[in-house]
């Protein structure tokens, strides 16, 4: 085998998945990491707004401990604050979503029973679990977690509220907005789109989820950093890559290369292996002209059925807080929905329901008086169309309707996150689908060609939150996913790969 000193591998994409991998491969003669857009991150992104920063993507560590790859890097470079250090914080069984403490405005612009909210969110935890334990059965008796858990729902209708008809209205009110707080957390437009049977698959680990006090951007930022000068390229978007080729430098006829990474300023790279970091988003639009030959129909079938969806933010700052100091989340419950009834499909007149509130910035002293709201699937996607000035109107009608003061100030700024209009993107983060399973994400991962015997082996390799089977959606996934790449590679070459850096 010819030593990697001498191979070249290029990445293609500058966020987590593709910076891990560079960063397991820093010893290796001829490295280039080529990145579409003007910074590397990928879908962690920070951004400066009011007094602090604003995470435009990726804005928690979530289970930071020993088992997280992301807070040990984080914690070896010195950017997490002395609380996330703590053992016990590692050690709490969160499940992922910590509960912060909230409070729960009603459409009707008053602020709803903490017991009756409390209620149903007991019962949709326990409904979800339930879900998650359907993994692993021979046939699902419904193909999605939505269908599944509107089944549940409809079960326990006569004994929700007690019996008595408002308050049962009220229990199905915040079980649809739990519904909507489930979309968001599984990057999808509806729980009927998520497959049932793989569900229980993601593992959530222990842990408090932590941020980072000077923006998760400080992670990318230190791994680039730490990576050679000039091994990172900034714009410069592949269009193509050709592999199972024979390809020479000018000059050279002795030297053949495998592959051709073929960027859309005309410039080309030879390469004995490429790993493809890109969203899942990007591949799904952009697979049949990306790569030449195309990918093998298995892949390409895995491509087209894996989900993938958006989840956006909206910031708001304000002069004053109208909220409480000791109050985290502002829950949004519009009272006249259920899960139960069909949704409305009026984009325009409806989008800003699917919002599910708003998290406030801590600490206030850091970021001034600002909220965070989460939006997914059609409704965030329909936001994006829309000018600053229509979101944040809306988003002023919306707190003056859900607090009851129609006299309440207009937010003085806002900043929004526009992930599925990215077009080297093309959404937030992959969920298995109705019709996929786990094991097209293992296809996903599969490197190319597939013939272990091919004397020319791993020429595309693949790697991304979306190519994590138990972690894919998080950082943490993107990560694993590019330092096993690199490994695979390491092996390969017979080269020691260097000692972490953690």
């Amino acid at each position: 085998m010819e030593g990697g000193g001498r191979r070249r591998v290029v990445v293609v994409g500058a966020g987590l998945a593709g910076l891990g991998a560079a960063q397991r491969l820093r010893s290796h003669g001829s490295l280039r990491l080529l990145e579409a857009t003007a910074r590397a991150g990928g879908r962690v992104c920070t951004r400066p707004f009011a007094s602090g920063l604003a995470e435009m993507g990726a804005h928690w560590i979530h289970g930071p401990s020993p088992g997280n790859p992301v807070f040990l890097l984080a914690t070896h470079y010195g950017l997490l604050g002395p609380k996330a250090a703590q053992e016990e914080n590692q050690q709490v069984e969160a499940g992922g979503h910590p509960p912060l403490p909230s409070i729960t405005y009603g459409s009707s612009g008053r602020v709803l029973s903490p017991q009756a909210v409390s209620e149903a969110h007991v019962l949709f935890d326990t409904l979800l679990a339930s879900a998650r334990a359907c993994q692993g059965a021979e046939e699902p008796l419904v193909p999605s977690v939505g269908q599944y858990l509107r089944a549940e729902i409809t079960q326990r209708v006569p004994a929700l509220g007690g019996g008595e008809e408002d308050a049962r209205q009220l229990q199905l009110a915040v079980l649809a907005a739990c519904l909507k707080l489930e979309c968001c957390i599984s990057g999808t437009h509806s729980m009927d789109l998520v497959a049932l049977e793989p569900f229980g698959e993601y593992v959530s680990l222990p842990g408090l989820d932590c941020t980072f006090p000077g923006g998760y951007s400080s992670l990318p930022d230190c791994m680039v950093s730490a990576l050679p000068e000039g091994t990172v390229l900034l714009n410069k978007a592949v269009r193509t890559i050709r592999w199972r080729g024979s390809f020479h430098e000018e000059g050279d006829e002795t030297r053949d290369f495998p592959i051709q990474v073929e960027c859309e300023d005309g410039d080309t790279f030879l390469a004995d292996h490429v790993i493809i970091t890109v969203p899942l988003g990007f591949l799904k639009e952009r697979h049949q002209d990306f790569f030449q030959p195309p990918l093998p129909e298995q892949k390409a079938e895995a491509i087209r059925r894996l989900g993938f969806g958006t989840n956006n933010k909206i910031f708001l700052e304000f002069e004053q807080p109208f909220w409480e100091p000791q109050q985290q989340v502002l829950e949004a419950v519009w009272e006249d929905e259920s899960p139960l009834k069909e949704p409305s499909t009026d984009l325009e007149a409806n989008w800003f329901k699917k919002l599910i509130g708003f998290m406030v910035l801590q600490p206030p002293e850091q970021h001034g008086h600002v909220l965070c709201g989460f939006i997914a699937g059609k409704e965030s996607e329909y936001m994006e169309t829309l000018s600053d000035e229509e979101v944040l109107s809306t988003m002023t009608c919306v707190l003056r309707t859900l607090t009851g003061n129609l006299h309440l100030p207009a937010p003085r700024s806002m900043l929004r996150s526009q992930w599925h209009s990215a077009p080297y993107t093309r959404g937030s983060y992959s969920y298995v689908a109705v019709g996929s399973s786990g094991d097209d994400i293992d296809v996903l991962a599969q490197p190319l060609p597939e013939d272990l015997e091919d004397p020319r082996p791993l020429q595309l390799l693949f790697a991304g939150e979306a190519t994590h089977r138990t972690f894919y959606s998080t950082t943490h996934g993107a990560l694993l996913s590019g330092w096993r790449e690199a490994e695979r590679l390491n092996q390969l070459f017979d080269a020691p790969s260097p000692a972490p850096q953690l």
